[in-house]
């Protein structure tokens, strides 16, 4: 007997039932939960609009029989179904030959920079669909129904964070530093210390950021010690801003000194003069109850009085990528009337992206994060970990396979000298280099990045996630074939 559109609609499952019959029945789906329900939601569309008329998707049956299913009675249109579902999300998940794709990091590099830095936590992930996927209130002021300002929508939240009295968001560290430049320092002075002139990656130097935004650079000290009082002899009429650059992606030790961010303030203060931090991979929390060195934090550098101080939000805040300005709302207020505010200005996903981890730190929920939890994890979970890898990769008998203790590092650009105590699954081949086998690992069908310690291939659980330990284990079971 027929059945109507409504009740053909009505038959189509719930999205939670197809993702969990995917990732606890089938063994061909080895990925995340996020990306698997964002695979069912496309295809339950595409469902809803074969049944409506609007689309012809055929169903390949097990001979390579075209089957339109999608006026079938019943019984057969459920059997069909299920099936036609299955096989679409599985070909949605097989992967893309677009450019940008899905890698696994089994480096042990926390925040890799050639792979994204920070990943997303699920549900900052599904907060960012959701606004990608409908229109929003970006610019929107719902309660006068007039336009509105999209960083109203971050700013309370990063001021409760901090005790900042205002903030500003721009599209990455380097835009906030050139943002701050051009509006405060055209045509003027900032003094920098020789110590503090880094250059990050991509070979991107702070001196040259800083006379993009049209200011002239003022070194002052040397490169091991700097004191406050090179600062005050440079001080002149034209000096506009005293910059501190915390250099977070290396250290100068043994003969050394540099100015404390608070002797800077004291200087910019008796003198009129703002004082700007760039913490870089700038941090909400130390690290120290994680064992890795102290690192100086954002709540703290607000707590000194600076006039405004920069940080990324991909580093150790654990977000996206975003360049993010804190301090003295007379500042900020100069900062956003800057024509050059609207060509650095955040994008609404990266924007969703960074509201949805900053409720996180409002809720505590720090292990979520996804940085942070690789961060904290204890030995004797990485101990587990690898021998589970061990295990089952040894069941090749073309590849050797041991236990190791190595470390891992934070990576971005962050905690250069921070080595993170490991338990890594080492490989290497009975046969061939390790170098064929790390390109192979490389050019499977989902890259898996590894690093060569001392003639052994290493794989380091710290960085996995849980769907990437399958995809390795059967990568590998075709070394040797």
């Amino acid at each position: 007997m027929a059945i109507d559109k409504k009740e053909r609609l009505r038959l189509l499952p719930a999205v939670h039932e197809v993702v969990d019959e995917l990732l606890l029945n089938d063994d061909d789906i080895y990925i995340n939960h996020t990306e698997v329900t964002w695979a069912v939601r496309k295809v339950l569309q595409e469902a809803r609009d074969n049944i409506l008329g609007k689309n012809n998707t055929k169903y390949i049956s097990s001979n390579n029989k075209e089957e339109d299913f999608w006026d079938y009675p019943e019984r057969e249109f459920t059997l069909f179904l299920k099936q036609w579902l299955l096989n679409e999300v599985k070909d949605m998940l097989k992967g893309t030959d677009l450019s940008l794709r899905r890698v696994i990091n089994a480096t042990g590099v926390v925040l890799h920079t050639n792979c994204g830095r920070a990943i997303l936590a699920p549900e900052v992930v599904d907060y960012v669909a959701q606004q990608a996927s409908s229109y929003n209130n970006l610019e929107l002021d719902l309660e006068k129904g007039t336009r509105g300002v999209r960083y109203t929508h971050v700013e309370a939240m990063l001021q409760e964070l901090t005790g900042a009295e205002a903030a500003l968001v721009v599209n990455n560290n380097a835009a906030a530093v050139l943002l701050i430049m051009n509006t405060l320092a055209n045509q003027r002075e900032v003094i920098v210390s020789r110590g503090e002139l880094v250059e990050v990656g991509g070979s991107f130097r702070i001196p040259d950021v800083i006379k993009s935004g049209g200011a002239r650079l003022v070194e002052v000290g040397t490169t091991n010690k700097t004191w406050i009082r090179d600062y005050r002899e440079a001080l002149n009429e034209n000096t506009s801003i005293l910059l501190k650059v915390h250099t977070s992606n290396y250290r100068i030790e043994g003969f050394h000194h540099a100015v404390s961010l608070k002797e800077l303030v004291e200087l910019g203060e008796s003198n009129g003069i703002p004082v700007v931090e760039d913490l870089g991979s700038g941090s909400f929390l130390d690290g120290v109850d994680l064992g890795i060195p102290k690192e100086p934090t954002i709540q703290e550098a607000i707590k000194s009085g600076v006039s405004l101080v920069t940080f990324s939000g991909d580093k150790l805040l654990g977000g996206p990528q975003a360049g993010i300005i804190l301090g003295k709302k007379e500042l900020i207020d100069k900062l956003k009337k800057n024509q050059l505010t609207r060509a650095l200005r955040i994008d609404k996903l990266s924007l969703a992206a960074l509201i949805g981890t900053l409720r996180l730190y409002e809720k505590g929920e720090i292990n979520k994060i996804p940085i942070w939890r690789m961060l904290s994890l204890k030995k004797a979970d990485l101990l587990r970990e690898a021998q589970k890898l061990q295990a089952a990769i040894a069941l090749s008998s073309a590849l050797q396979v041991e236990v190791q203790e190595q470390f891992s590092c934070v990576g971005g650009g962050a905690l250069p000298t921070a080595n993170l105590p490991s338990s890594v699954c080492a490989i290497k081949p009975l046969e061939g280099s390790v170098l064929e086998l790390e390109r192979f690992l490389l050019h499977g069908n989902i890259p898996i990045l590894t690093r060569i310690v001392k003639d052994w291939v290493i794989l380091d659980p710290r960085t996995l996630l849980p769907g990437d330990y399958q995809i390795i284990i059967d990568c590998l079971s075709e070394w040797d074939r």
